[in-house]
């Protein structure tokens, strides 16, 4: 048992000298500052809650605020004076209702459903909001609520929450852009997010989020292409770079991703991808693919542990990228077109190299290519 006295003499006198709303409110944060921090035995807490209790009745609405600012942390005070805190106005209510492991999930939901925008904000600001407290919170239909949610990270929120939140709410920037900041994404919701939100949160989907193949593919070779006619401020090779180095970071710069990019002619993100992947300089990767044929290029890909069997085909795709720069122009359709009817002519050959869906994504890109002389 703690021997240290709730309040000090100076306290009490103070008190009687002066039972000031402003004495009564520092009262109330010693004691409740006292009772969270000491070993107290069970005589002094039972004292100090009666004190609490007494001081829930006070008119003053700041030393009610005073005690729920100096109980929110604690999980071990009584839940009636924990629940009659988070019954009292905005003011009182908030840090209870904010920080206090005490209030149950019912608790919570009773609030969302009772209590206006202010305190149903500080439910979706907790570091425990269950997925049937957000589901609950997505309820109230508001939209400065669900942004609140959405962007707190440790914000337990189901895949049917987040179709809901897009359904309803997904033109919204703020929503979509504090989704598309989460530490972890639903790959169905990722995929989703990618068609809302802007050019550079496009990016972070693709760098932080797991989508799948086909979506990556189409986000680096969108990204790729503006960078390429200088819509990203035109120091492409720096943003190739930053790019590499934000897939690699988040381990989404796959065997895959790789192939893709060159089967569309993208060498400059190849060379960058399998230097990083390599260890080695982007100078050095660049004569490797380039000078050093398809042995060279075989050993490259042994050390960045790409599947050998991709190897005719990136090598295929290189050439043609050279044979393609030399007499394709400046059409960059034309170009892609070129590539990929070469890649894609040997279908026999594709099918021993490389898996189903990437020669089915292949196909699917040439066909949305649209052809000079198929335009309208």
């Amino acid at each position: 048992m703690a021997d240290q006295n709730l309040l000090s003499n100076t306290d009490v006198l103070n008190l009687l000298q002066d039972p000031s709303p402003e004495n009564r409110a520092e009262a109330a944060k010693k004691v409740g500052e006292v009772f969270s921090s000491a070993e107290l035995g069970d005589k002094e807490k039972g004292i100090a809650e009666d004190i609490f209790r007494a001081m829930l009745q006070d008119a003053a609405v700041r030393v009610r605020q005073a005690l729920s600012e100096s109980l929110q942390d604690n999980p071990e005070i009584s839940k009636d004076i924990v629940s009659s805190l988070a019954q009292d106005i905005d003011e009182v209510a908030l840090p209870m209702i904010q920080n206090s492991t005490v209030l149950s999930e019912a608790d919570l939901i009773d609030i969302i459903d009772t209590r206006g925008e202010t305190l149903q904000k500080a439910v979706a600001q907790r570091k425990d909001v269950s997925e049937a407290v957000a589901d609950k919170l997505v309820d109230t239909a508001n939209e400065n609520v669900i942004g609140v949610l959405v962007s707190n990270d440790k914000a337990a929120i189901s895949e049917n929450t987040f179709t809901r939140v897009l359904d309803e709410f997904g033109e919204n920037e703020t929503i979509n852009s504090s989704m598309a900041k989460r530490g972890e994404l639903p790959i169905n919701v990722a995929e989703r997010l990618v068609t809302l939100v802007s050019d550079q949160l496009r990016e972070h989907i693709m760098t932080h989020h797991e989508i799948s193949a086909s979506v990556a593919s189409d986000l680096l070779l969108e990204t790729r292409e503006k960078a390429t006619v200088g819509l990203l401020d035109g120091s492409d090779s720096q943003d190739v770079q930053s790019l590499v180095d934000q897939l690699y970071d988040n381990e989404r710069l796959t065997p895959t991703l790789l192939i893709r990019a060159v089967c569309t002619g993208d060498t400059t993100f190849f060379e960058t991808a399998l230097a990083k992947m390599c260890g080695i300089p982007v100078a050095n990767a660049y004569k490797i693919i380039h000078e050093g044929g398809a042995m060279g290029l075989s050993k490259a890909f042994e050390r960045a542990k790409i599947p050998n069997q991709f190897v005719s085909v990136a090598q295929a795709a290189i050439d043609l990228t050279k044979e393609m720069v030399e007499t394709g122009g400046d059409d960059k359709d034309m170009f892609h077109q070129l590539i990929l009817e070469r890649v894609l002519t040997n279908f026999e050959f594709l099918e021993e190299k490389m898996d189903g869906d990437s020669i089915d994504y292949l196909i699917g890109k040439l066909k949305t290519i649209e052809m000079p002389d198929q335009a309208a």
